[in-house]
Parts: C-alpha cells; structure tokens; sequence
C-alpha cells in the first residue's frame, strides 16, 4: 500500500493531463476525522449529518474541509490531509486509486428521471451571436475546470452525441468559469441546477439542453476515502457512510419527498451554501439545487464503468485500470452490475 503526502500526491496527479441497508457501526469512539466538501447543495448531505448530530451518533468528531474543485480533494484524501469526501470522479482520482492511494465506496449526486438535474448552457454573448442550441457549439471553446474532470467528461459525452467537436478550454475554478461565461470568452459549460437557473434568469447565459438527456442515470458524485481506510477501517468507514446516508435521507425528505419541513432544511443549507447572502435570496437558489442523493450510499457501477472507459478512451489514464482498482463495492448496495 502506498503511502503518500500532499507534495507526493500531486506529483502523481502530474501523469494524468491535468443508512438504507447499511451494516452497523459504532466501532468509532469520538474519532477525529476530516470531511471534504464543496459549497453546493449538492453536498448536503455531510451538512445534515453535521449539523444534526448524525456524525456525532455515529462515533465521529468531524471537521468539514472546503475545496474549490474535485481534484485538490482527491489529492487531500490520498496524502491523509482528509478521511472521506464527496466529489465527481476525474482523472486525478482514478489515477490516484491506480497508485492504490483511495477508493470510490459509495455514491452521493446522482441525475433521476423526474428530478431536475445539471443543464448545459450557452453563454450569452454566443447565443446573440447565433449559437442557439447544443450543436451551434461545434468548434466553440468549452469551460472545464481542467482535462480529466467531470465537465470535461460531460461536454464530452454531449459533443459525441451531437457529433460536434468541442474546444476545451481549462479555467480550474467554478468561479472562474462564471465569470468567463459572463463576459463572453467561453461560449458553452454545464453545471447544476443551483448555479445554472438563477444565473440564466439574470441573463448571464441560458439553458439549453438536460446533461441527463445525454447521460442517463448518471452517477455524478461518489464518496471516497484512502485505500487504507477502506481495506483497514470497516469501521470507521461504516460509521462514516451511516452518518453520511442519514443526512442523505433528510434531504430527500425535506427537498424532493415533502414529508419533511422544507424551510428548516434551506435555513441548515444555507450555513455552508450562499452563505454571503441573505437568507431570502439564497432560498430560491438552494431550492433549485435539489437532486437525487443516493439513499444509503448505493453506487451505479454501470456508470461508474462509462467514466472509466471514457477516461481510458481519451488517453487520460492508463487503459489497463479496472473497475476494481477504483471501486470497493463491498460497503454499500451498487446498481447496474
């Protein structure tokens, strides 16, 4: 098993081109852990179990780290900076996990029929310049946050199916992008929902195609940890993925079952998303952010497999990787086997 520090996991990023039926825990006795995490809604879940003690019940000290992008976090996890994480699957992690440094254990963002999800989007100053739909983008440049992310496998996919081709252009940071959508210098992204909507509402870019229409049953998002703790700490990591899926099962309730208050779950949210505006003004946003978390953790492997096979497709990471080498499947219910 390997073991490595920040500055060692990095270098090895450097040769990419970049609790429903869940076992009891309660080997963790106040143990201190890391969790990371963005500031999207969809991220919710480690909030819930934060905030309402899940974590605590579940014999976890937690502490949420914040990231700006999928593969810094992949980075945390394999030089133990961080214990669990939710994140997209790049190219960064699957070749951390061929180093044999973290394995994907569970799923959390997932797009479901019926559900709002993610939206590819053409930026403003490109639709007035006739850029109307998906197909328009051929040869247009592409925001991805950098080669081997999730957007880069997004637009990918959607350019395939379009039979167009795509000028991806890396600008590392969500933020970045925003602002390079606004202002013209990018023509297409996608992203979800809770960013997407009250952004085309203000004119800053408009909607104009479903990720779910070009990727269905696509597992967004999984939860991942290091190699040594899915291998060595079942219990530990049990107890991580039954706090994580409580959460997971309030969210479900309050934003897309309505058996649960609502308006208790956006004031919970907006602690850790939109946190730099009123509560009334990041309702709505938060509100348009709601997806489908997987319950208890469960992991599309069949997708999983189509990332996998994409990334090895492009030349992105090694084609001999399996889906074994990625996935630990023996902590929660998989899908599409």
């Amino acid at each position: 098993m390997m073991k490595l520090n920040r500055r060692k996991a990095l270098a090895l990023m450097g040769g990419t081109v970049a609790a429903t039926g869940l076992a009891a825990p309660a080997l963790a006795q106040n143990k201190k852990i890391k969790v990371g995490a963005l500031r999207f809604t969809s991220h919710s879940a480690s909030f819930i179990a934060q905030e309402r003690g899940y974590f605590a019940d579940a014999g976890l000290d937690v502490e949420l780290e914040f990231f700006q992008a999928a593969q810094p976090m992949a980075v945390a996890i394999a030089s133990g900076d961080v214990d669990y994480a939710v994140t997209a699957i790049s190219g960064g992690l699957i070749s951390l996990a061929d180093k044999g440094a973290i394995k994907v254990i569970g799923g959390a963002l997932t797009e479901e029929d019926g559900i709002d999800g993610q939206k590819y989007l053409i930026s403003d100053a490109s639709y007035q310049a006739g850029i109307k739909t998906l197909k328009d983008l051929d040869g247009k440049k592409y925001a991805v946050t950098q080669a081997g992310s999730s957007f880069h496998y997004m637009g990918a996919k959607m350019a395939a199916a379009e039979g167009i081709n795509l000028s991806f252009t890396p600008l590392q940071k969500v933020g970045a992008i925003i602002g390079a959508m606004k202002s013209g210098q990018v023509d297409g992204w996608s992203i979800v929902p809770h960013i997407a909507k009250p952004l085309a509402a203000a004119g800053a870019w408009h909607m104009v195609g479903n990720v779910s229409d070009y990727i269905p049953d696509y597992q967004v998002t999984t939860v991942f940890t290091s190699a040594n703790n899915a291998a060595k700490e079942r219990g530990l990591t049990e107890s991580f993925l039954q706090g994580f899926s409580r959460g997971v099962d309030d969210y479900a309730a309050a934003m897309i079952d309505g058996t649960a208050d609502q308006d208790e779950m956006v004031d919970l949210i907006h602690k850790y998303v939109y946190t730099d505006r009123p509560r009334e003004k990041a309702a709505p946003s938060i509100i348009n952010g709601t997806m489908r978390l997987s319950q208890g953790a469960e992991l599309n492997i069949a997708s999983v497999q189509d990332q996998l096979s994409w990334f090895q497709s492009e030349g992105l990471v090694d084609g001999d990787i399996t889906l074994d080498t990625l996935v630990d499947d023996s902590y929660v219910k998989t899908l599409g086997a």
